[in-house]
């Protein structure tokens, strides 16, 4: 059968609507329950968030895009490309997206413009070649995680230490999740070339690095509420400890692609508990 050229379930699925809206709730609850209470009506808010995803989906796109062969071996199920949205057509809305975002951005603050702007390359570059390479893939698509939430100290020009609390903790769960997907598409990457972590070191090293990783975290979440903010610990130990731990006892037996599936899934299950917790301070 002919691939359709376009259709909208193929869009949705192309630019991972649901990852969409944790971006935007994550960026609502910052603002909503670490700044102000009254900012969840403020029109630059909404902008601002808008902006965000509408670059974020633009990077979904443009990865899907370089990553078609990748994902027929990993993930064919998945594929979007070629099946409900046409090449070209894919193309021509991460173009768009890419300069409404950037545009709104510089709409709303010269600052947050340029970031956008910045943020819209890194994502094709990232797309076109960083995911192949050892680390720094997965490290650019953390700092653009941890700079989606910190984006609303810069809005508002505050200095809330937990929105950098939250910053970090978003950076080093996405960090842990990036290399876990990269375990989990270990055969499509190494048949296509790739030089991740897991092809690089094996799976035992890399998973050294991400308990070290995971270690570093709540360490650095729990030294820098110390010096700023103060927060009971029973809170870091119910919203982040314990999960941790469950990630780390699941990844020390996992040594499957449906293993590694589970974990990626758990480490999205935290961000979410991350951004609920805020309700609570």
């Amino acid at each position: 059968m002919p691939s359709q050229q376009f259709s909208v379930k193929g869009f949705l699925k192309l630019t991972r609507f649901w990852n969409l809206l944790i971006i935007a709730f994550a960026q609502y609850f910052t603002a909503t329950f670490l700044i102000d209470a009254e900012k969840i009506w403020d029109l630059k808010l909404l902008l601002l968030s808008g902006s965000t995803i509408i670059i974020a989906a633009a990077g979904y796109i443009i990865n899907d895009y370089y990553d078609v062969k990748i994902d027929l071996i990993n993930k064919p199920e998945r594929v979007v490309i070629g099946k409900e949205v046409a090449r070209r057509y894919a193309i021509l809305f991460h173009s768009i997206l890419s300069m409404i975002g950037t545009a709104i951005g510089f709409l709303l603050n010269w600052k947050i413009g340029v970031i956008n702007f910045l943020s819209a390359f890194l994502l094709w570059w990232y797309s076109n070649d960083l995911k192949r390479q050892p680390f720094i893939g997965n490290f650019v698509v953390a700092l653009l995680t941890g700079l989606s939430i910190l984006l609303i100290n810069i809005l508002y020009h505050t200095n809330q230490p937990l929105v950098g609390i939250y910053s970090i903790f978003a950076f080093a769960m996405t960090l842990i999740r990036e290399i876990v997907k990269d375990m989990e598409d270990l055969k499509g990457d190494n048949t296509f070339g790739c030089k991740t972590l897991p092809i690089i070191w094996g799976a035992r090293k890399t998973k050294f690095f991400i308990y070290l990783l995971m270690a570093v975290l709540f360490g650095s979440v729990i030294y820098i509420n110390e010096l700023y903010k103060q927060l009971p610990l029973l809170y870091f130990f119910a919203f982040l400890f314990v999960p941790l731990v469950f990630l780390f006892a699941r990844l020390v037996r996992a040594d499957t692609k449906k293993d590694f599936y589970y974990l990626s899934q758990w480490c999205k299950v935290i961000m979410i508990l991350g951004i609920v917790s805020m309700v609570f301070i």
